[in-house]
């Protein structure tokens, strides 16, 4: 049915719904597992004219940025592996979530992707965005969505 799997992930609770449940898809299909966080960069433009930073201290919150969403993907690859799922765990630095995800399961050849709904709704929504909307209208591969 499915060969790889692509399953998103911000270490949230409502992901971890999405993550096992992709888990399991996988280890069903006997697919390989791609886990993906997308890790910001630091917004200084939002901060120009009121707080400097110097350059070290943003590359200091970036790096440890990224090490945090290593230990998210390094985690699901360790869950997926003891059900007996080959997992791939990648962190993405990009500041558009949905585009990082789409491109992500292109370039690993994903035949589907798997992530939780936003859990935003009303006006919160239609104000925030989503970004599992976004890979909805955006996607060509099959996405599922998990609440």
């Amino acid at each position: 049915m499915y060969e790889k799997i692509l399953v998103a992930t911000d270490g949230s609770p409502l992901s971890k719904t999405a993550v096992n449940s992709a888990i399991s898809l996988a280890a069903l299909c006997q697919a390989e597992l791609v886990v993906i966080k997308v890790v910001p960069q630091y917004p200084q433009s939002y901060f120009e004219g009121g707080l400097a930073l110097q350059a070290t201290e943003v590359g200091r919150i970036e790096q440890q940025w990224a090490e945090e969403g290593q230990a998210v993907v390094d985690e699901v690859k360790k869950d997926a592996e003891l059900k007996g799922v080959t997992t791939l765990a990648v962190t993405v630095k990009s500041d558009i979530v949905s585009d990082a995800i789409i491109s992500t399961a292109k370039k690993h050849h994903c035949d589907l992707i798997v992530m939780a709904s936003h859990g935003r709704k009303g006006v919160k929504r239609l104000l925030l965005g989503s970004e599992t909307q976004q890979v909805l209208t955006h996607s060509h591969i099959p996405v599922l969505v998990l609440r």
